[in-house]
């Protein structure tokens, strides 16, 4: 797994951390059942605190991505409880489209960058995946 921190962002690093694992699990660079690297090994090989890795482990946990076993460490295990997920996601997303209405963009354009950024993960190749992205 390789992870670049932007340490001049104004995004937490641990933000920009959690952010790319997310991005690895949605394109199958790291996949359910992987490890994550320890929290030592990924802050020496970053060069962060290790409280940084931690606290964003702590997240993907709560959000439903990883798990954290004594024994194994961080394992991918992507959150079944497909309903939150969609509940999350509609919150999430009608605060995106607040925003993009007040900067005038249209649905269409909204559908456009949608299917594009789709088309860049793997998910239409996947079991239940998006097979009506055109």
């Amino acid at each position: 797994m390789i992870v670049t921190i932007d340490f001049n962002s104004e995004e937490a690093i641990y933000i920009q951390l959690r952010n790319q694992i997310i991005l690895g699990i949605a394109h199958s660079q790291i996949r359910e059942g992987d490890n994550l690297p320890s929290v030592r090994e990924l802050a020496d090989n970053i060069g962060i605190n290790m409280h940084t890795v931690n606290k964003a482990y702590t997240i993907l946990k709560q959000e439903g991505y990883v798990k954290l076993d004594r024994r194994k460490g961080a394992v991918v295990a992507v959150d079944a409880d497909r309903m939150k997920a969609i509940e999350d996601l509609t919150a999430q997303m009608r605060m995106i489209l607040a925003e993009a209405v007040c900067r005038n963009i249209s649905c269409q354009e909204i559908h456009e960058v949608m299917d594009q950024i789709f088309r860049e993960f793997s998910c239409c190749n996947r079991e239940g995946g998006a097979d009506d992205v055109v």
